[in-house]
């Protein structure tokens, strides 16, 4: 639409043509955008996610003789699957940070419940 000359829609003009990989906004919403701030408010409540999986490991985990909180997965899940079913997905997140530690890639349940869960 931007090159019809038949078009006078004011908003395609005022967007940039097209960003390139080198360029800082490259896959970013506009800033001031609604998408912008969805995203912004996602980042958030992830985090706060991932700093409540960490407090249910101290308080339901064992102190090791490392000094480190530590859980099995099958204890953990039944704990926190009842305040969230993202379990998985936020110990991901949370390894991601370097607040966790555990073996594998990723954890199912059942097949993997003595996984041990380090609070790092």
């Amino acid at each position: 639409q931007r090159k019809n000359p038949f078009s006078n829609d004011n908003r395609l003009a005022s967007k940039p043509v097209h960003t390139h990989r080198g360029d800082p906004t490259y896959g970013r919403p506009p800033e001031g955008s609604q998408t912008e701030q969805r995203g912004k408010d996602a980042h958030s409540h992830v985090g706060k996610e991932v700093e409540e999986l960490c407090l249910i490991i101290r308080s339901t985990g064992e102190v090791g003789e490392d000094g480190h909180v530590s859980v099995t997965f099958g204890q953990l899940f039944e704990t926190y699957v009842t305040i969230s079913n993202k379990v998985v997905g936020i110990l991901l997140r949370a390894r991601k940070h370097g607040l966790v530690h555990f073996e594998g890639e990723m954890l199912w349940q059942g097949k993997d419940d003595d996984v041990i869960i380090t609070l790092l």
